[in-house]
C-alpha cells in the first residue's frame, strides 16, 4: 500500500476511536462516571485494529499483530470493569470534577478525557497499522516480538492477579503490596505493560513499520511519567503509611534486587 493509504487508513481510525470515546462519555455523563473511559481502552484497540485490518482487505498475515492485541484488550478491560465494579468514578476523574457543576465538566471531559484518549489511542496502535499494511514479513523479528509480548502479558496478568488477592483481605486495607513481583519493584503490572508493547513494537518492525515506533514510545511515556507511575507514586506516598520507605527500597519499574 501506498503512503497515501495509510494516512488514510489511519484517520478512518482516528475517527471510529472519536467515535467508540463519544459513545462512552454519553454513557458516562448520567452516572457521573468519567472512569469508565478506561473500561474502554483495551476493546478500544480491538475496534481500530479490526477496521484498519477490514478496510486494507483483511490481510492474513496482520492476524500476526491482530491475535495478542485482541487477547491484551480483552484481558485489560475485563480486568479494569471487575476492579472498578461498584466502586464508582476514579479518583483522579473525581478530582477534576470537583468545583464544576455536571453540564462543565461532561463539556470539558468530552475533550480533556474522551476526545483525548482517543486521539492517543490512533497514535499509539501505529505498529497494529503497519501490520495490515505491510507487503512483507521478517518472522525472525515476528517470533521475537511474540516471546517478548507473551513475556509481558504474563507478567502484568500476575502483577495484577497478586494486588487484587492481596485487596481482597480486609487486614490489608491501607498497607502497602510488597510481596510477590512487587517485591522487585513498585509497579510490575506496568513494567508487564511496557513489554507488552514493546513486542508489539517489535512486530510491527517485522511488516517494515519502523515509522510505527513513536507509537510505542508514547506509550511508554505516558506509563512512566503521565498517567502511571509518577502519577500513582505520588498519591500513593501521600495515602499510604510506609510507602516512601518502600519506594526508597524498591525499584520503580525493572525488577530488581531490595535495597537496603
Amino acid at each position: 500500500m501506498t503512503a497515501a493509504d495509510g494516512w488514510s487508513l489511519f484517520f478512518w481510525g482516528l475517527l471510529a476511536s472519536l467515535a467508540l470515546m463519544t459513545l462512552v462519555w454519553a454513557f458516562s455523563v448520567p452516572r457521573r462516571d468519567a472512569s469508565l473511559v478506561d473500561r474502554f481502552w483495551g476493546l478500544g484497540f480491538i475496534w481500530v485494529a479490526l477496521l484498519w485490518w477490514w478496510l486494507a482487505g483483511r490481510p492474513l498475515n496482520a492476524w500476526v499483530m491482530l491475535v495478542p492485541v485482541i487477547l491484551w484488550g480483552v484481558r485489560l478491560s475485563a480486568h479494569i470493569t471487575w476492579r472498578n465494579w461498584g466502586h464508582g468514578e476514579d479518583a483522579r476523574y473525581t478530582e477534576m470534577r470537583a468545583g464544576r457543576s455536571d453540564p462543565a465538566f461532561a463539556r470539558r471531559s468530552l475533550v480533556t478525557i474522551f476526545w483525548l484518549q482517543a486521539s492517543l489511542l490512533a497514535v499509539i496502535a501505529l505498529p497494529i497499522l503497519a501490520s495490515v499494511l505491510g507487503d512483507s514479513l521478517f518472522w525472525p523479528l515476528v517470533w521475537l516480538g511474540w516471546a517478548v509480548w507473551l513475556f509481558g502479558f504474563v507478567y502484568e496478568s500476575v502483577a495484577d492477579w497478586q494486588l487484587a488477592w492481596f485487596k481482597r483481605d480486609a487486614g490489608n486495607r491501607g498497607q502497602v503490596m510488597d510481596r510477590g513481583l512487587w517485591r522487585f519493584s513498585r509497579h510490575p503490572n506496568y513494567f508487564g505493560e511496557v513489554v507488552v508493547w514493546l513486542g508489539f513494537g517489535l512486530i510491527g518492525l517485522a511488516f517494515g513499520g519502523w515509522w510505527a515506533l513513536p507509537g510505542v514510545a508514547l506509550m511508554v511515556f505516558l506509563i512512566l511519567r503521565v498517567s502511571g507511575v509518577a502519577l500513582l507514586d505520588r498519591r500513593l506516598a501521600e495515602t499510604r503509611p510506609g510507602y516512601r520507605e518502600y519506594a526508597r527500597q524498591t525499584n520503580a519499574l525493572i525488577p530488581g534486587p531490595v535495597r537496603r
